[in-house]
């Protein structure tokens, strides 16, 4: 799942995600964009009320529909969107296990 998601929401869907069983994320800093409700920019003076940030996570399906579900209802009275993507997910050997 990747989620863009306003700055100060960022501790909500965290939260809502860690109670849906996601417990590994990484966080992208974004610069600006444009969609529906117009241009947006981060202009690093409003303390983040402006700025968004790209919540991205990687879990079973079962875990990604729960937090699905439980994120819709925030989907129109925040402005998050949402993608989902089918991955594999590859892990190289540290040469140094045993």
């Amino acid at each position: 799942l990747e989620i863009l998601v306003d700055t100060p929401l960022l501790k909500r869907i965290r939260d809502l995600s860690k109670r849906a069983g996601v417990y590994g994320y990484t966080l992208y800093p974004t610069f600006g964009g444009e969609g529906e409700a117009g241009r947006w920019i981060d202009d690093q003076v409003t303390g983040g009320a402006g700025s968004k940030i790209l919540y991205v996570t990687i879990s079973e399906t079962e875990i990604a529909d729960r937090l699905l579900e439980t994120l819709t209802p925030l989907l129109k009275e925040y402005g998050l969107m949402i993608t989902v993507s089918n991955v594999d997910v590859l892990f190289a050997k540290n040469e140094h296990e045993t």
